[in-house]
């Protein structure tokens, strides 16, 4: 599995309608073949930055950067952005998805 989360430092007076800018974005990735997740959070410390947690299975990876509703998105982005976001990217072997919290299990 591909496991993304990239922070998005938005400017203030977009911080309000970031997630209006972004939804035909989201919408498209989620219809995307082996996109597992896709999910915009605010910062509760950072009001002007949105999180974004987003999964693909193994190989999904490519054919997202490489779309066209990412190239747009991007263009979409660019000038509502303070700087470049920040990313983490990594592969989880053998990760299919979301596991349980062992250490509060409930059930």
């Amino acid at each position: 599995m591909i496991f993304i989360v990239v922070k998005f430092p938005v400017k203030p007076e977009y911080a309000d309608s970031w997630l209006s800018h972004v939804e035909a974005f989201t919408h498209a990735t989620r219809a995307e073949p082996g996109n597992l997740w896709f999910e915009w959070s605010r910062s509760t410390e950072e009001p002007d930055t949105y999180v974004l947690v987003e999964a693909f299975q193994d190989g999904a990876g490519e054919a997202h950067v490489n779309s066209e509703h990412f190239r747009a998105a991007m263009e979409t982005m660019r000038p509502l952005v303070q700087r470049a976001p920040q990313i983490v990217s990594t592969v989880i072997e053998g990760a299919t998805g979301w596991n349980k919290m062992g250490e509060l299990g409930i059930d």
